[in-house]
């Protein structure tokens, strides 16, 4: 009987192979896909279409969207808002003691509010430029001081003792008092 069964598995595999046959399998590259032909059980088209991923597409447009929906817009909504319902300063005349700040000199209110929160006074740049010029003078003068050291040390056939060490006076007085006491001790 096991004999008998081994015998009819061939057929089996050849009535599957008909199968595949009648609808082979088909490939058509195209432009983007490519066409399978495959047996299929179920209803509908007989044909599975292999695209590839629009994933990265799809994710690009959901998060262009959402930006534009969370900064765009708003900003346009600023800005509308700003020319058409504040709108551009005036010129006006002002009282003899009144100094106007630094952001009443831009007329249009994007401009003004930007030069009163985000940016710094003119006068505060200004003197920070100052004390920056104010360091790098002294730098200079500093240096050309340690030129006019060095050229007089050289006309005077002058130098440094690196050799020279200043004592300090503690020691000095605990090694005179030291050289005392053993003079007296030992006499002339």
């Amino acid at each position: 009987m096991a004999i008998w069964s081994s015998l009819a598995r061939p057929l089996q595999f050849s009535t599957q192979f008909k199968t595949l046959l009648k609808s082979p399998v088909v490939c058509n590259a195209g432009k983007n896909a490519l066409m399978l032909s495959r047996p299929m059980s179920g209803h509908g088209p007989r044909i599975f279409t292999i695209t590839p991923s629009r994933f990265q597409w799809h994710k690009f447009k959901d998060l262009f969207h959402f930006y534009i929906m969370i900064g765009l817009i708003p900003v346009l909504g600023i800005v509308f808002y700003a020319n058409v319902f504040i709108g551009p300063a005036q010129l006006t005349d002002i009282p003899a003691d009144y100094e106007p700040k630094h952001w009443e000199y831009h007329s249009h209110p994007i401009t003004r509010f930007i030069a009163r929160y985000i940016m710094t006074n003119p006068q505060q740049e200004y003197e920070k430029i100052l004390h920056h010029l104010y360091e790098e003078n002294e730098k200079r003068q500093m240096l050309e001081l340690e030129k006019r050291v060095r050229d007089k040390m050289a006309e005077r056939h002058d130098y440094q003792s690196y050799y020279y060490r200043p004592a300090m006076g503690k020691y000095h007085r605990v090694a005179k008092e030291a050289a005392d006491h053993l003079e007296t001790v030992r006499g002339d």
